[in-house]
């Protein structure tokens, strides 16, 4: 009970800017603490726009509003760190090499946690709050953490990249449609997602058929095969289930494995992603076999039986004319 309370103690006296424990604290007029040297670097870099906001909850102020250290936020530490109070969230939060990072921490940076499509960003939990919290930024659209976020921004215009072009097959922005796409046939990502989509679903419920297709075959002949014990020619009928049997198992091996891409292609929550790798999917071939396999193995092998009858009738005649007897 001590560790977590310990626990809640450093998330509440953490600075929402470095995401360590608060260092001469400040409080700003919406109530927010950071820093002193945190905010007053933050409010550095926004010095040209001639307003400031809070990294908290995004409120602004006009002109730049004069900070006092709180004084009994400050004493608070002291007492906490007295009790094991730690600096620094645990290493498993750190971002390693193959983790998205926080684009806001500063210093060593955390693990994102979400990645903002609208402000093409990614959050740690401390960063994201303010989009679970504020109004406006609750309507914006949230994802897994992303490295391809960049990818969204049009490298002619420098916007986000929301419309899509079926002439030339790609993900625009919306300057782009009224200038050098004008006169092509362009849709919201939106709906080319939308429309995509369907058409995968499509797609897996053909896979998902001829898996189902395909496994019943494959069952009908490990049926034969066991009818095929007491057979004289048992090798050969064998060796023919088998070649059948492997390809109907690579088959369905090939099926649930092109199933699996197109299930992580459908749940990108990211619309130019999507659109982006759509096309790169590989083509579905054609089924090896048909349902006429269900019947041919038996009559392959009821060819073979009439062949070796026909050929020992023949040999029993030529050895009755000599005078052999069989």
């Amino acid at each position: 009970m001590a560790q977590q309370e310990v626990h809640l103690d450093r998330e509440r006296f953490c600075c929402s800017i470095c995401v360590d424990l608060l260092k001469d604290p400040v409080t700003t007029v919406c109530g927010h603490s950071f820093c002193k040297s945190c905010i007053n670097n933050h409010w550095d870099k926004g010095e040209e726009r001639g307003s400031y906001s809070c990294p908290q909850c995004r409120q602004t102020f006009t002109p730049r509003p004069v900070l006092g250290r709180n004084t009994m936020l400050a004493d608070s530490l002291e007492e906490l760190k007295k009790t094991g109070l730690q600096a620094a969230p645990a290493d498993h939060c750190y971002a390693g090499p193959e983790d998205v990072v926080c684009d806001v921490c500063t210093g060593r940076k955390l693990k994102a946690l979400k990645s903002c499509l609208n402000c093409l960003a990614s959050y740690c939990e401390k960063h994201l709050q303010p989009h679970l919290q504020s109004a406006a930024l609750k309507k914006h659209k949230l994802v897994e953490p992303s490295e391809k976020l960049q990818e969204n921004i049009c490298s002619r215009h420098d916007e986000v990249m929301k419309m899509f072009c079926r002439t030339d097959q790609q993900c625009i922005c919306y300057l782009c449609s009224v200038d050098e796409h004008k006169d092509h046939d362009t849709v919201s990502a939106v709906a080319e997602r939308t429309e995509r989509q369907r058409e995968l679903g499509l797609r897996r419920q053909t896979i998902q058929q001829r898996v189902q297709d395909t496994e019943k075959d494959l069952k009908l002949l490990q049926q034969e095969e066991e009818a095929l014990n007491g057979s004289a020619d048992k090798a050969v009928k064998d060796s023919r289930v088998r070649e059948l049997q492997e390809r109907l198992e690579q088959e369905i091996t090939e099926l649930k494995r092109k199933d699996q891409e197109l299930k992580q292609l459908s749940d990108t929550e990211d619309h130019n992603q999507f659109l982006h790798n759509y096309p790169s999917l590989s083509p579905l071939s054609g089924s090896t076999h048909s349902s006429s396999i269900r019947i041919r193995p038996l009559r392959d092998f009821e060819d073979v039986t009439a062949a070796v009858s026909q050929v020992r009738g023949r040999l029993q005649d030529i050895l009755s004319e000599t005078g052999v007897s069989v």
